[in-house]
């Protein structure tokens, strides 16, 4: 058996990469993930120890559920880097490399210390695929998907300490409740993007690169699904947050007009789906969420796949400005709708045989208002991601756009992604052999069947019916970014612009204070004397007389040595003087 973490292979992959020459790169980009998944295969599960990091161990930790996440992300990975084979980027490269390398460090840390090592390592490569698409729009959410991402690693840090602090422990395991617990659950929540900690996302997806946004759909909302069924399964809380997620995606993506903003909101609502399963608990849940999560990676990798495809061959991404693409793009259509009917839960499709085991779930729990909201939020999955995007971006009226050719990869990439989302729909035991508890579920049964066909086919009906009313509208949809893009002019001016300012201006008397103690302890009795002259023909109205120099000159009105030996035995004298009379 071999124990070498992944993330290691992933992070000394992007370094090679950057020393490679610009043809072997993208081949390169291959081969690491494909020697990880190898590397995985054969490594023994139970934890092992690292290195010690002061009194204590960071631990590699391998079971069932860090493999399942384990392997759909080094899958993904890799059908990222065939997507990307026309890249020529190196820094986009190993950035999404250093990005995989870390979302699987946080899955195999057995402690809180490697596990917020990797977080924030996540966070800042991942950023670096906002940033690299170089636009104005690009810097700007960066910007604030960086600072949200710093702010959320600050609770979390802030939890561990506590947490570590309390009980004197840095394992990573289920946590009991109390004050740090809820400061990591929030750190969690951010990256989870459970409202009205979500608007990040939506904001910042759309405006990454074409490959860069595949990666991001894959990697940071799953982790944190992951790290939330490890240490928070169970917790009620999580239910209703979930089903909120659930329902908020769909109902924002109605007032959508850009593709990948509208695939980004349903990323909110399909976490929401694994969020609710961590939250129901039990090894039925917990497996829902696992099934959930790898299916998803897929579909939604597809999809942003099929977004980018559209954005990279017209330049465009806006449902008001795309339409009659179907006869210049036929297969990137075809291949996205396999991603619609995952997604939407179409029997035979991967999202068939993994979102209904959530729901399953919340049967058997009783939850039945919990398990009611969530198909009605398949209803609006179908509606926007499967009917709305595709019909008014391929099937709409035309706008006499002129495609440019797609590279090769691109159909590539989609092709396999496809391939696997169909395999799993088809066969489920393909998903539920690496699920981490035994599966007595079984998604194709005559019932479950028939109420999703209806359920879809009612969906259709009225998408037909409503039409001309669900069409992009190009507007601003105002999210809870809202409160704090709103008033950020405002603060710039009272947290930079002002405390610069001052800052300045205390710099500046300092420095002037400085240079006048200088002056003064050159010639004190100079400088004096100089000051009440110029006080007096201040008050006198007198002008400066005409051989007086501007600033004054300590050489100038330096005295005789004569007086100066004068006023010293005066002084002396003085102080003689006083003693003598102390003492008596």
């Amino acid at each position: 058996m071999v124990n070498l973490p992944p993330a290691f292979i992933f992070i000394a992959g992007a370094i090679v990469l950057l020393l490679l020459p610009r043809r072997a790169r993208a081949t390169w980009f291959l081969v690491v993930p494909v020697l990880a998944f190898v590397l995985l295969l054969r490594t023994g599960t139970g934890s092992i120890p690292l290195v010690p990091f002061l009194e204590y161990e960071l631990v590699y930790r391998v079971d069932r559920l860090s493999l399942a996440f384990g392997y759909i992300f080094i899958i993904m990975t890799f059908l990222g880097g065939v997507y990307g084979l026309h890249l020529k980027d190196a820094g986009q490269q190993a950035a999404s490399l250093v990005y995989a390398g870390s979302a699987l460090g946080v899955v195999f840390a057995g402690d809180l210390v490697t596990l917020f090592i990797f977080w924030e390592i996540m966070a800042m490569s991942s950023v670096w695929l906002i940033l690299a698409r170089r636009t104005a729009q690009s810097a700007r959410a960066g910007m604030r998907y960086m600072l949200v991402h710093l702010f959320g690693g600050s609770l979390l840090l802030a939890g561990i300490l506590w947490h570590v602090t309390v009980t004197g422990s840095t394992a990573f395991n289920f946590m009991e409740g109390g004050a740090a617990a809820y400061l990591i659950l929030a750190g969690f929540a951010i990256n989870a993007a459970i409202p009205p900690l979500h608007a990040w996302l939506p904001d910042a997806y759309p405006e990454a690169t074409v490959t860069g946004s595949v990666f991001l759909s894959a990697f940071t909302t799953k982790t944190a699904v992951y790290v939330l069924a490890r240490s928070f399964a169970g917790w009620e809380i999580l239910i209703w947050a979930g089903v909120i997620m659930a329902l908020y995606g769909v109902i924002f993506a109605v007032l959508e007009n850009d593709i990948r903003r509208l695939l980004a909101y349903h990323i909110v609502s399909q976490v929401g789906y694994m969020v609710a399963a961590v939250g129901i608990g039990g090894e039925t849940a917990i497996n829902g969420a696992t099934a959930h999560a790898f299916a998803h990676i897929l579909y939604k990798g597809l999809l942003f796949m099929g977004a980018g495809a559209v954005l990279y061959a017209t330049g465009k991404s806006k449902l008001t400005e795309l339409g009659g693409l179907a006869r210049a793009m036929p297969l990137i259509f075809g291949l996205y709708m396999i991603g619609a009917f995952s997604i939407s839960g179409v029997p035979l499709f991967s999202g068939f045989v993994s979102k209904s085991m959530v729901i399953y779930a919340a049967e058997l729990k009783h939850l039945e208002v919990a398990a009611m909201l969530l198909y009605v939020a398949s209803v609006g999955t179908f509606l926007h991601t499967g009917l709305k995007l595709p019909y008014f971006t391929w099937l709409g009226p035309g706008r006499s756009l002129k495609p440019t050719p797609i590279p090769p990869g691109m159909y590539a990439g989609m092709a396999l992604t496809a391939a696997l989302s169909v395999a799993i729909g088809v066969y489920p035991a393909l998903l539920y052999n690496l699920l981490p508890f035994p599966v007595s579920y079984a998604p194709y049964t005559v019932p479950h069947v028939v109420s999703a066909l209806q359920l879809l086919a009612f969906t259709g009906l009225g998408f037909w019916l409503l039409i001309k009313k669900l069409g992009g509208e190009a507007t601003v949809t105002l999210d809870t970014d809202w409160f704090y893009r709103r008033p950020s002019r405002l603060a710039y001016q009272l947290c930079v612009v002002s405390l610069s300012r001052s800052f300045g201006a205390v710099e500046a008397g300092s420095a002037r204070l400085v240079q006048e103690l200088v002056v003064f302890g050159a010639n004190p009795q100079g400088y004096l004397l100089n000051a009440a002259g110029s006080l007096k023909r201040g008050l006198l109205g007198g002008g400066e007389a005409a051989d007086e120099p501007a600033h004054f000159d300590p050489n100038r009105y330096r005295s005789p040595l004569a007086i100066l030996i004068l006023i010293v035995l005066l002084s002396s004298v003085i102080i003689i003087a006083w003693n003598f009379l102390a003492s008596t």
